[in-house]
């Protein structure tokens, strides 16, 4: 076999016909320089640390990681049976899968307490609007019968089963 080695590279009037070669070459030919900011931000960062945010509220850190960060968010702070399984979440570390399945447990356990909050406010929630309904209905009608087909087939399986139960005894 024979392999030629020293293969030429086209020149610049060759690849012109590639939209968007040599961007790089020449400022004047970049798209985005008209929208670029000079000097480019953040570059002057403030020396030092931030400071530390006063905590109000409980917040949970890593074990990897002690300490809290300088910045941390207060809006949902930990509650009821979500919290208890948050705090449980964060005495393992994030490296085991325990950890990350807690904190999707705590996550859902969280929105049923919302529900069981609103209801006890007298406030009927919207569950199937605020999951986006009209959405799938729009841009996935397939998936949203499939879905409506499973849910019905689990509700009356567990019907059926409850059912059947009921009768033995």
């Amino acid at each position: 076999m024979d392999f030629h080695l020293d293969r030429q590279r086209p020149s610049r009037e060759q690849l012109q016909h590639i939209q968007g070669w040599g961007a790089d070459l020449d400022r004047k030919n970049r798209p985005a320089v008209p929208m670029e900011h000079t000097p480019p931000r953040f570059i002057d960062p403030q020396p030092g640390q931030p400071v530390q945010q006063a905590q109000t509220v409980e917040v949970f850190c890593s074990p990897e990681r002690p300490g809290i960060t300088p910045i941390f968010g207060t809006a949902q702070p930990p509650k009821g049976l979500s919290g208890m399984i948050r705090r449980a979440a964060y005495r393992q570390t994030e490296n085991d899968l325990r950890h990350w399945l807690m904190l999707l447990l705590a996550d859902r356990v969280n929105v049923v307490e919302g529900i069981v909050d609103d209801l006890a406010h007298g406030h009927v929630p919207n569950v199937l609007g605020e999951m986006g309904i009209k959405a799938e209905m729009r841009h996935n009608p397939a998936g949203l019968v499939k879905k409506a087909a499973i849910v019905t087939a689990l509700a009356g399986a567990t019907w059926y089963l409850m059912s059947s139960r009921r009768s033995r005894r």
